[in-house]
């Protein structure tokens, strides 16, 4: 039990768990710029859930669809 308890204060220390919001969106935004680092796509992989992901990229691409939208309704 001690041992448990131990690896998870070495991860927390080491920045590793569960990804915050701020990260996921950061990298949604990044990788739909095709700009994301080495660095946060690793990241990304071993701490990140591929549904949070999934939700952010769907809230992403409807945000920009309805900005479109608008857009061009106010320019017609």
């Amino acid at each position: 039990m001690a041992q448990a308890t131990s690896q998870k204060d070495t991860a927390s220390a080491n920045g590793e768990g569960a990804l915050t919001l701020l990260q996921v969106i950061g990298s949604v935004f990044a990788a739909a710029f095709g700009v994301q680092s080495k660095e946060n796509k690793v990241r990304d992989f071993s701490r990140g859930r591929p549904l949070h992901f999934i939700i952010a990229g769907l809230i992403l691409t409807i945000g920009f669809l309805v900005s479109l939208i608008v857009v061009v309704n106010l320019v017609v």
